[in-house]
C-alpha cells in the first residue's frame, strides 16, 4: 500500500501560495532532504493549479540538468481536476470522485504518492482521511498576505508531530505530522 505524503512550503504566518519567496532558504541540506523525498516517491499527486505552474518550469530544464530534474520529469503525475489542455509531463487527470480515485491509487503497490503545494488538494486529502503524512517546510519569513494553507474553511484535524529536520543555518525547518484518526 502506498502512502500519500504532502510536502508544502509555508511562511511562519501560513502562506503557501507562489513559493518563489522560498528560494533564499534553499541550501545543500534542503536539496538533500528534497532529493530523498523525491527518491521515495514513484508518482506525484498534484492539484491542477500546481501542475500548471510546475509542468512548464520543469520541462524547460535542460537534459542532463541533474538526477533530481530527470526524476521529476520522468515520474507519473496524477492531477486532480480537469484542464482544457491535453495532459503533458506524464500526467493523468483525475476528474472523478477524489476520495475514490486517491484511495484506489493508495491500494496499488509502489512508493509514495508525493504532493507538492496543492493547498485545496491537501485540505481535501485531510478531510477524507487520505493523507498519511504532512511535511511543512516552515520558512522564517512573514508574508503578510497570500493564500494560507489552512483557511477558515479547512477541516478540523488533529496532527501528531513525528519529527523535525533543521535545514542547516537557513532557519528553515521541515515539521512532519501524521493525521490522527477520528474517533
Amino acid at each position: 500500500m502506498r502512502k500519500v505524503i504532502a510536502s508544502v512550503f509555508v511562511s511562519v504566518d501560513g502562506v503557501f501560495e507562489d513559493p518563489s519567496w522560498s528560494m533564499p532558504f534553499w541550501n545543500a541540506e534542503a536539496e538533500e532532504f528534497a532529493g530523498k523525498q523525491l527518491a521515495a516517491a514513484d508518482a506525484l499527486l498534484l492539484g491542477r493549479v500546481t501542475y500548471e505552474g510546475m509542468a512548464p518550469a520543469w520541462t524547460a530544464r535542460a537534459e542532463g540538468a541533474g538526477a533530481g530534474t530527470e526524476r521529476m520529469n520522468a515520474l507519473p503525475k496524477y492531477v486532480v481536476g480537469s484542464s482544457t489542455a491535453a495532459p503533458e509531463w506524464n500526467a493523468t487527470f483525475l476528474t472523478g470522485d477524489l476520495a475514490a480515485e486517491v484511495a484506489a491509487l493508495k491500494q496499488q503497490d509502489g512508493g509514495d504518492l508525493l504532493v507538492y503545494g496543492s493547498g485545496r488538494l491537501v485540505n481535501a486529502l485531510i478531510e477524507h482521511d487520505l493523507l498519511d503524512e504532512l511535511r511543512l517546510w516552515t520558512l522564517p519569513v512573514v508574508q503578510g498576505r497570500g493564500r494560507r494553507l489552512f483557511g477558515e474553511d479547512s477541516p478540523v484535524k488533529t496532527l501528531r508531530p513525528v519529527g523535525t529536520t533543521v535545514l542547516g543555518d537557513s532557519g528553515a525547518q521541515v515539521h512532519a505530522y501524521v493525521p490522527v484518526a477520528a474517533g
